[in-house]
C-alpha cells in the first residue's frame, strides 16, 4: 500500500532531477507541450508502492507487469499517470473534456512504425529545404560565406506617435546578450541600430559606427513610450490599431565554416539582403494562398484577453509572413503521407512547433534561445520577438543547433517514441548518472499481434463516465488547480491549426474551439468561480469512487497558494464518500521555471491518497499547532533527505495538505453531500476556522518542545492518544 511502502526521500530526489531536465528523465513528454506536468517518477513510485511486492527502490530499476490491473484517470491532461501505469503493464482508462489532451495522449501511447515516420520527416525537411531554404540563409560577417544559416531573427514593437506622426522603435532596453554565454555583451546603438560588442555594460562606452553614447535603458516600460522625435509620452498598447507592427534588427546565425574556430555566437545587424529575402517569402505567400492558415478569431478570455489589448483579432496575426508560409507549405506535405499514424505524427510535431514559429516568441539574452510562446503559461506579449528558423539547422553531428526548428521537433519525437519501445530509469551514483534499461517494460496499445493492453482515451467530461461498480483497481491523477493554468484558452492557438490539418469527421475535433463551459478550472471570462470548480470536482471523485473496488485508492496531486483553493478538494472528497488516509510531499515543479522563479509559489505538490474503508495511522491525526508542526517537520525532512531545499512556500503547501487531511477526517461522518456546494464550502470553512492557522503552525516549527513531538512520530509512537497505532475506517 502507498501510506506503508511509498519512499518519499527517494522519490523526491529522482523527482527533483526529473524535472530539472524532464525531456532527458521521459522523453516521452516532448511528444507535444502540455502544462505542469507532473513527474512521471512520482507516478512509477505510487503504482509501484500500491501493487507491487518488492520494495520500492528495487522495484523502481526493476520491470513490473500488473496485468489485470486497471487503472483510470479522470483528468488525464498530457497523460503522464496513465502513460506510468501503461507501461507497468495496467489497462489504462482516461477522460478529458480538452480535445488537445485527447489528441496528445493518443499520440504519445499508440505505437509508432518509427521506420517509416522517420523516412516521412526527412521527406518533409528536404521538401521545405528545397523550396525556402534559401530564406533562412546569411552572410557570414567573419568568411563571407552567404551559406550561413540563420538562427534567430529578432524584431522589435513599433508604434506611430499620435503626436507628431512619426514612427519609433519600443526598445525596453538595448542589452541583446549578455556576457554569460557569449564573451562579451552584445548592446543595439539606440542611434544608428549597429550591434556593439563591449566588456563593460555599466560603462558600454560609445558606439563603433556613429559615436552615440550606448545606453541599456530603453524608452518603452510599463505600457508608456517615449516619442524619440518630439519627446511626448504615450501608451503603447492600442486595441483599435490592429496587430503590433515589428521591425527586424538583428540576427543570430550559425557558420559551419568558421564555429570550429570561433569562441561564442554570432550576431549581426540585418543586411539589405537579409530584410529582402522576408520579403520574397511574404511575396512567395501571396502566391502560395492559404489553405490552411486558421482565420479563426480570438475569443475574449482571462489569457487571451492578453493577446486582444495588443490589437490581435485572429490567430493568424500572430504569425508573420514567412512563418506562415513556412508552415502552410508543412501543412501540404502532411496531408499528402498516406499513412495515418505517420501523418498524425507529423500533424502534431507542426501543432508543437507553433509554440516557436510565431511573433509572441521572446529572446533569453542571458541563455541565448528563444522562448516559446508557453514559457509561462501564458501569452506574455512583449516588445523584442524573436524569429526562429522553421527549417532548424543540423550541425556535422547531426545535432540541431538553436530551437524551435522542424529538425528539433522531429528529433525530440524520435526520442519520445523510442522511449516507449525501449523505457529507462536513470540512477545516480555520486555525480554519476547511469542509464537503466528496464527491459520488458514497454508503452503502448500494442508491441506485436501477442501482446496487447487496453487503452481506452476518452474526449469526453468524466462526470458524464459510464463506468460499472467495482470495475476500477485504482484512480491515479494530476486535476486542474482551480485557476492557476488556462488549459483551454492557450491549447485553441494550437488546436485551430491541428483541426484544419486532421479534424474531417473525427468526432473529438467537431468544436471550433477547446473552450467548454464545463471545464474545471476557475476563470473570470466565463463566470466560473469557486462554487463550479467544486462541483465538477466533485462530481468526478464521485464517478470515479463508485467504480472504484473497494478500499482502492484515488490519489491525485495538488497545490496552490490559497487555502481557499483546497475547499473544494474537501468537498470532493466527502461527497464521494472517501477519507483522506495520507497526505505526501513531493517535488513537482522547476523551481528556476520562469512561471516559479522569484515568486512565493511553491515546487511541492501534496499526494492525497483516499480510500472508502482502510485504515489511518493515529499518530497522523493532528488537534494542536505543536502536533501539525511535527507532522510538517517530518515531512520537510525527508524532503531534505531527498536533496529539496524547502522555501516557505513549499512548507505553507504541506501545512495545507494537512489540514485538508485532517478536516476530511473530522468531518466524515457527519457530511452533508444534499447541501449546495456554496454551504458545503461554508462547512469546510467554518471547521478550518476551529484548526490551528497557518501561522500558528508555522510559529511552532521552532518552538522548544517540537523536538519530543517530532521524535514520536518519527519513531512511530502515538504522541496523541493512547491505544492502537491504527484506526479502522
Amino acid at each position: 500500500m502507498i501510506e506503508k511502502h511509498f519512499d518519499i526521500p527517494f522519490i523526491s530526489a529522482l523527482a527533483l532531477r526529473e524535472k530539472q531536465i524532464q525531456q532527458n528523465y521521459r522523453p516521452i513528454i516532448a511528444v507535444h507541450k502540455w502544462f505542469a506536468r507532473r513527474p512521471g517518477t512520482l507516478f512509477r513510485g505510487l503504482l509501484l508502492s500500491e501493487y507491487g511486492d518488492r520494495p520500492l527502490q528495487e522495484a523502481f530499476f526493476s520491470a513490473n507487469d500488473f496485468k489485470g490491473i486497471t487503472i483510470a484517470d479522470p483528468f488525464m491532461g498530457g497523460g503522464t499517470p496513465l502513460i506510468e501505469a501503461n507501461r507497468v503493464g495496467c489497462d489504462v482508462l482516461g477522460y478529458d473534456i480538452n480535445p488537445m489532451a485527447w489528441w496528445i495522449v493518443n499520440r504519445e501511447i499508440e505505437h509508432l512504425d518509427l521506420v517509416a515516420y522517420r523516412t516521412a520527416a526527412t521527406n518533409l525537411m528536404q521538401t521545405l529545404e528545397e523550396r525556402i531554404g534559401g530564406l533562412y540563409r546569411t552572410r557570414c560577417l567573419k568568411c563571407g560565406s552567404d551559406q550561413a544559416h540563420v538562427k534567430y531573427c529578432l524584431w522589435v514593437k513599433q508604434r506611430t506617435c499620435l503626436h507628431c506622426g512619426k514612427t519609433f522603435d519600443l526598445f525596453p532596453g538595448y542589452l541583446l546578450a549578455e556576457n554569460k554565454r557569449h564573451p562579451l555583451n552584445v548592446l543595439v546603438c539606440a542611434a544608428c541600430g549597429d550591434l556593439n560588442e563591449v566588456r563593460d555594460r555599466k560603462h558600454p562606452g560609445r558606439c563603433a559606427s556613429c559615436s552615440a553614447d550606448l545606453r541599456l535603458a530603453g524608452s518603452a516600460k510599463r505600457n508608456k513610450c517615449v516619442c524619440p522625435h518630439c519627446g511626448k509620452i504615450s501608451a503603447y498598447q492600442d486595441p483599435d490599431a490592429g496587430p503590433p507592427r515589428h521591425r527586424m534588427f538583428a540576427m543570430e546565425y550559425h557558420c559551419r565554416l568558421c564555429k570550429p574556430n570561433h569562441t561564442g555566437r554570432f550576431f549581426k545587424r540585418p543586411e539589405v539582403a537579409d530584410l529582402a529575402r522576408y520579403e520574397q517569402a511574404a511575396a512567395m505567400l501571396g502566391k502560395t494562398g492559404t489553405r490552411f492558415v486558421p482565420e479563426d478569431a480570438i475569443p475574449r478570455g482571462d489569457e487571451t484577453d492578453r493577446l486582444l489589448r495588443w490589437g490581435y483579432r485572429c490567430y493568424r496575426e500572430m504569425f508573420n509572413d514567412r512563418q506562415l508560409l513556412g508552415l502552410e507549405l508543412s501543412c501540404r506535405i502532411i496531408t499528402a503521407t498516406q499513412d495515418e499514424r505517420v501523418r498524425n505524427a507529423l500533424i502534431t510535431n507542426l501543432s508543437d512547433l507553433l509554440r516557436y514559429q510565431n511573433m509572441v516568441c521572446r529572446y533569453d539574452i542571458m541563455a541565448l534561445k528563444s522562448l516559446d510562446i508557453f514559457s509561462v503559461h501564458g501569452f506574455p506579449v512583449g516588445l523584442v520577438q524573436c524569429e526562429s528558423n522553421l527549417l532548424g539547422i543540423a550541425n556535422g553531428g547531426g545535432v540541431s543547433v538553436g530551437s524551435g526548428g522542424w529538425s528539433n521537433i522531429v528529433e525530440k519525437y524520435m526520442k519520445a517514441k523510442q522511449y516507449c519501445d525501449a523505457p529507462f530509469e536513470t540512477r545516480h551514483d555520486g555525480a554519476r548518472k547511469v542509464q537503466v534499461s528496464i527491459i520488458g517494460e514497454w508503452i503502448g496499445d500494442s508491441w506485436n499481434s501477442e501482446n496487447r493492453r487496453e487503452v481506452c482515451i476518452n474526449c469526453q467530461s468524466a462526470t458524464t463516465a459510464d463506468l460499472p461498480p467495482a470495475s476500477l483497481d485504482g484512480v491515479f491523477t494530476d486535476p486542474p488547480y482551480f485557476g492557476n493554468v488556462q488549459y483551454a484558452e492557450l491549447m485553441d492557438f494550437c488546436y485551430v491549426w491541428l483541426r484544419r490539418l486532421a479534424g474531417g469527421v473525427i468526432p473529438a475535433l467537431l468544436s471550433r474551439t477547446t473552450r467548454n463551459q464545463d471545464e474545471l478550472t476557475a476563470n473570470i471570462t466565463m463566470e466560473r468561480g469557486l462554487d463550479h470548480f467544486t462541483e465538477g470536482l466533485a462530481a468526478v471523485f464521485g464517478k470515479m469512487a463508485h467504480a472504484l473496488k473497494t478500499g482502492r485508492p484515488l490519489a491525485f496531486t495538488y497545490h496552490h497558494n490559497r487555502l481557499e483553493a483546497y475547499y473544494p478538494v474537501v468537498v470532493a472528497i466527502l461527497d464521494a464518500g472517501l477519507a483522506c488516509t495520507i497526505a505526501l510531499p513531493c517535488p513537482a515543479e522547476m523551481g528556476a521555471s520562469i512561471h516559479i522563479s522569484g515568486t512565493a509559489s511553491s515546487v511541492v505538490d501534496t499526494v492525497f491518497v483516499c480510500r472508502s474503508t482502510g485504515v489511518v495511522s493515529r499518530q497522523t491525526l493532528a488537534k494542536t499547532a505543536g502536533e501539525f508542526a511535527a507532522l510538517v517537520c517530518v515531512d520537510l525532512d525527508k524532503l531534505r533527505q531527498g536533496g529539496l531545499k524547502p522555501t516557505q512556500g513549499d512548507t505553507r503547501c504541506i501545512i495545507f495538505g494537512h489540514l485538508v487531511r485532517m478536516t476530511v477526517w473530522n468531518l466524515r461522518k457527519a457530511w452533508q453531500p444534499a447541501l449546495t456546494a456554496t454551504q458545503k464550502l461554508e462547512t469546510v470553512a467554518r471547521h478550518l476556522a476551529t484548526l490551528p492557522q497557518l501561522g500558528g503552525i508555522e510559529a511552532m516549527l521552532f518552538a522548544e518542545d517540537l523536538p519530543a513531538l517530532r521524535y514520536a512520530v518519527n519513531e512511530g509512537q502515538a504522541p496523541y492518544e493512547n491505544g492502537a497505532d491504527e484506526i479502522s475506517f
